[in-house]
């Protein structure tokens, strides 16, 4: 318990710490994903896989997110934010580019998505949000079925 204390002398910062490893493995799923494009996978593939990935993680750290948010922390070191920023543009350029995502499509929509997908929901729920959401991101018509 003492070493606990001595890394995280207050909640504030035991939660700043959570979320900032939060948004450090974002930024590591992201540049791998933007990795794989680079070597042959379709762009509007990996952003999509990356986002049910996000969700998948977000319902497990559900209780580290709100509490951040309670506490009114944020990560102080924007590195990692940008690392993923920057790996979620370059997806979404290669998937404009491959004509697969909409050319209005933007970084701030993915972070919307990621922000209000519905991580409270049983996983067929949360499934179905992400069917439901991808169309929006591409080109292609919805799959039927």
């Amino acid at each position: 318990m003492g070493t606990l204390y001595r890394h995280f002398p207050t909640k504030t910062d035991l939660v700043a710490a959570a979320v900032a490893e939060y948004v450090a493995r974002v930024a590591d799923d992201a540049e791998a994903a933007l990795a794989r494009v680079t070597a042959g996978a379709r762009a509007l593939d990996e952003l999509t896989t990356l986002l049910g990935r996000v969700i998948e993680a977000s319902v497990t750290d559900r209780a580290v997110k709100a509490a951040a948010q309670a506490l009114g922390t944020e990560p102080g070191d924007r590195a990692d934010e940008d690392r993923a920023g920057k790996a979620v543009a370059t997806l979404i350029h290669a998937g404009q580019a491959d004509g697969d995502v909409h050319p209005d499509v933007t970084v701030n929509d993915i972070y919307l998505l990621f922000s209000t997908a519905p991580t409270e929901q049983p996983p067929v729920a949360r499934a179905r949000w992400l069917t439901l959401v991808v169309p929006g991101l591409t080109t292609q018509a919805r799959p039927s079925g």
